[in-house]
């Protein structure tokens, strides 16, 4: 710090009743999203949450932003030993710091690059359609679930070359016990509480894993996906491969099946926007069978994406910890304290985003992108940690929305679109789904 100590002020805590209610919100609801909105409308965009054993400080709005993923991101460990995410990630790209990580993500980036989306784009479109082709005239479904199958099909099928139709029902409970295990809960405050029943589910995925790596090994393929290019790279053995797998498996497609959810319910939500997204879809695509071009003339998708992702974040926080002692805005930051920058209040801060309740996608039009400052909107994070998926994840979700609105209408039965409420779990999740009810569109043949 080059700040006189004497000059410094101590992070600000909120009164002792937004203290006590925020522990209750955690350990009954796991949902402290409200409570963290009524505390900065309070205390402003710093301030600590005071829970037993953890007391991390909060960071909202662009300058936190920049200040957590690109001023003092050196100085700031995503790591943490103990934390659950850490123990199923191990030492994957997500969960490392430093050199390691700069190296893992150098190795990883190329089965990610934009140039392999092209090529990615006809195993997405596949996987979409082949859950899309069960669908029936007039059936109500959750469309978290269908969306997860479709996330899991897309990102094992891309980035790992295989078909995961039959781990679909094999695998499907222990990727929800793992995702609930790695979940905000009771472990922030007591790490050290039991938490059984996740381990034997964590066992399946590894042997899967593995089970892969030993395939890709002994039949090496001509192509340039995820795992070729991990199997073939130096220095990566089997552990450090499953890890990266793990951790694309988990993060990637959580993170699309959120996001896609969300921009079911706000479409169902607001007939007259699906209607205008329907309306561009017959324009660009037609009936004919969606193609990679056509993605990048589909603008008010897009926006409908953007603004999807503006009002629900999937990764809603970034977590961090201060490696020595650090300032921002005249505020001491000890070293060891953990450091939260919030993205979804910083995306619904009404200095940057008038109405930010309101579901409009018009924000993303070029002349009010341009109003805002850098770093306010930040879905995929920032500065040299952002997504490495970023552009898979977006293509992947206006080829899936497009496919869905060219052939299906939908509308919430009767009761469903009040109980629907966002979830802390490993993503920012609608809870307890999006319950729609879908029909042909006039042009699709009758099953």
């Amino acid at each position: 710090m080059d700040q006189n100590i004497d000059e410094l002020k101590e992070l600000p805590f909120p009164s002792p009743e937004a203290g006590r209610s925020t522990l209750v919100a955690l350990i009954t609801k796991r949902n402290i999203l409200a409570l963290l909105e009524a505390v900065h409308k309070e205390m402003g965009n710093i301030f600590r949450i005071p829970l037993p054993g953890f007391k991390p400080v909060f960071l909202v709005g662009p300058e936190a932003n920049k200040f957590v993923t690109v001023t003092n991101r050196n100085d700031l460990r995503w790591r943490s030993e103990g934390d659950p995410v850490t123990e199923v990630l191990r030492e994957g790209l997500l969960v490392t710091d430093g050199a390691m990580h700069d190296n893992i993500r150098h190795t990883v980036n190329p089965a990610l690059h934009k140039k392999l989306l092209e090529v990615y784009f006809e195993r997405m479109l596949l996987r979409t359609n082949q859950v899309l082709g069960d669908w029936k005239n007039n059936q109500i479904l959750d469309m978290l679930i269908e969306m997860r199958k479709i996330a899991l099909l897309i990102i094992i099928d891309t980035l790992y070359h295989q078909d995961f139709t039959h781990e679909l029902n094999t695998l499907w409970v222990d990727i929800k016990k793992l995702l609930a295990h790695i979940s905000p809960g009771i472990w922030v405050i007591f790490p050290d509480v039991p938490r059984p029943g996740h381990r034997r589910s964590l066992k399946k995925l590894d042997d899967y894993m593995y089970k892969i790596i030993k395939e890709r090994r002994n039949n090496p393929l001509p192509v340039n996906d995820l795992l070729g290019v991990l199997v073939n790279a130096e220095d990566f053995d089997d552990n450090l491969i499953r890890d990266q797998l793990m951790t694309i498996f988990i993060a990637g497609h959580d993170t699309s099946t959120a996001t896609l959810a969300w921009a079911l319910y706000l479409l169902a939500s607001h007939p007259e926007i699906l209607k205008k997204a329907q309306d561009e879809i017959d324009e660009v695509i037609g009936v004919e069978v969606p193609t990679f071009e056509a993605m990048s003339r589909l603008e008010y998708l897009d926006k409908i994406i953007r603004e999807a992702l503006r009002l629900y974040p999937p990764i809603h926080i970034g977590n961090r910890r201060a490696a020595k002692d650090l300032v921002f805005q005249n505020y001491r930051i000890p070293s060891g304290t953990r450091v939260v920058y919030s993205i979804y209040l910083t995306h619904r801060m009404e200095k940057y985003w008038p109405e930010p309740t309101r579901f409009n996608p018009e924000r993303f039009n070029s002349e009010n992108i341009n109003k805002r400052p850098p770093y306010s909107y930040i879905p995929f994070g920032g500065g040299p940690r952002n997504c490495i998926g970023m552009a898979f994840a977006i293509i992947e979700a206006k080829l899936v929305l497009s496919c869905v609105l060219q052939k299906f209408d939908f509308d919430f039965p009767p009761g469903e679109f009040k109980k629907i409420h966002p979830h802390m779990g490993a993503t920012l999740e609608p809870s307890p789904g999006v319950k729609l009810k879908i029909s042909y569109r006039p042009f699709v043949t009758q099953k």
